[in-house]
């Protein structure tokens, strides 16, 4: 499947975007029932006790039997191919989720199946091959590695079934019958031109569902995932394995989208948010959104972030023993020095003179550079240097600005890339609704 574009999500309707305001699940009890089309009682009682204990991670779905080690493996690749610990407690919640996303990609197989579309070995063992490159390994590495971490080769080729089963049935039941009619990409081209100059955000997003007798839980576990973002783990690591959009393939990219055009509350969290920052859990309609802001930009504006910059990074590193006094004094000295080049040109003497390394990038935009060099670098003249930057472990680094080709005026996108950007929106949420009728007609019986 395409990637979702950036006219797309400007034109997305509600669903995944269709936020309020972050709240408390608890919050308003005591208040009228909220109307749900099921007629349930105001003042309803249970009879009974569900014990969640009870619920073993074992499940058959339509005949199809997963077992408690396909979970277990499935939670190790998922955490070990990232880096992510887990206490004891998250692994038992974790285990809830991967459990239901492994039943989802049954479900997704076997409706596959049921239209005669099968994956071949060959086209499993070619995505093997992409995903441990991905990873810096061979296929034969990456086995090895899959069982050092305790999970198996076979849970990561049925992950890849899962995803290339889905994408073919889509292709065939849903994306033939998705159409936009010229009108709509003039409508959207002339909406660009009207909001030319204004901001817009490169978002990703987590989208998890939740029951209402469910919210507190999955509420809790988007705050956990939050936190453990904020710890160091990747966004995308959560958006691949965890979120319930369809987007999830891609990493919960949503691409560009102006938030003029969002629902009020989900609006007002992407106007405020900077660039790598997390915001959320944001309560949806059927559940809760976490979004991260990738980029920012404005429309059919050039971005002084988009120079392409040519550099020379000098870099020196200590010596482990060193006091953070001696460390702080060899930095200051560094700083002395480097501050003091007069332009690129005596680069390579400077650094024979403190005994540092040279290396050239010619063609690196801006916005490649980390958060925090890019308000440097806009404001750098050619032949200038960065203060240094770095740390006691990996070194301390100035960048010498050699030159710079500032962006052209930017275009609106072609009509081909709005039309494909609003069918591939139309995909998802034809998607999301096969998969919510799957979930309907399952039999699924835990063991």
């Amino acid at each position: 499947m395409k990637r979702l574009g950036a006219l797309a999500a400007a034109t997305m309707l509600a669903g995944i975007a269709a936020a309020q305001t972050v709240s408390d699940p608890q919050a308003g009890a005591g208040q009228d029932t909220p109307a749900t089309n099921l007629n349930l009682p105001s003042n309803l009682q249970v009879f009974g006790k569900v014990d969640p204990n009870i619920r073993k991670a074992t499940a058959i779905v339509n005949e199809t039997v997963i077992t408690g080690t396909d979970v277990d493996q499935r939670l190790a690749m998922i955490t070990g191919l990232r880096g992510v610990k887990v206490s004891d407690a998250e692994r038992d919640q974790l285990r809830l989720q991967v459990l239901r996303a492994i039943i989802d990609e049954t479900l997704q197989i076997q409706a596959a199946a049921n239209e005669d579309i099968k994956v071949a070995p060959a086209e499993i063992e070619q995505s093997f091959t992409r995903v441990s490159r991905n990873f810096q390994r061979t296929p034969e590495q990456m086995k090895a590695f899959l069982e050092q971490i305790g999970s198996s080769e076979r849970s990561l080729r049925r992950q890849i079934e899962g995803e290339l089963a889905w994408t073919r049935l889509l292709r065939r039941q849903v994306e033939p019958f998705i159409s936009v009619g010229e009108e709509e990409v003039k409508a959207i081209i002339a909406r660009l031109e009207a909001a030319k100059g204004t901001e817009e955000a490169h978002l990703k997003e987590i989208y998890l569902s939740a029951t209402p007798d469910r919210a507190a839980e999955v509420l809790e576990n988007g705050r956990k995932m939050i936190e453990q973002m904020r710890g160091g783990a990747p966004f995308e690591y959560f958006a691949r394995n965890f979120s319930e959009a369809t987007t999830k393939a891609v990493e919960g990219d949503l691409g560009w989208i102006n938030p003029a055009v969002l629902p009020d509350q989900l609006a007002a969290a992407a106007k405020t948010m900077q660039v790598g920052q997390i915001a959320g859990p944001i309560a949806i309609p059927g559940g809760y959104s976490i979004l991260y802001m990738v980029d920012k930009r404005q429309v059919l504006t050039a971005d002084p972030r988009d120079a392409r910059l040519s550099l020379r990074q000098m870099s020196v590193k200590f010596p482990t023993a060193l006091t953070q006094e001696q460390i702080q004094a060899r930095a200051a000295e560094f700083a002395q020095v480097t501050q003091k080049i007069q332009g690129c040109g005596n680069v390579n003497a400077v650094a024979q003179q403190i005994g540092a390394e040279v290396v050239d990038n010619d063609a690196i935009r801006i916005r490649e550079l980390p958060a925090q060099l890019q308000d440097l670098m806009i404001n750098l003249q050619v032949g200038q240097a960065t203060p240094p930057f770095g740390s006691p472990t990996e070194g301390v680094r100035v960048l010498v600005l050699c030159g710079r080709d500032d962006p052209a005026t930017a275009n609106a996108p072609n009509p081909e890339q709005i039309q494909a950007g609003l069918e591939q929106e139309r995909v998802n949420l034809r998607a999301q609704r096969m998969l919510r009728d799957l979930r309907r007609d399952a039999i699924v019986e835990y063991q």
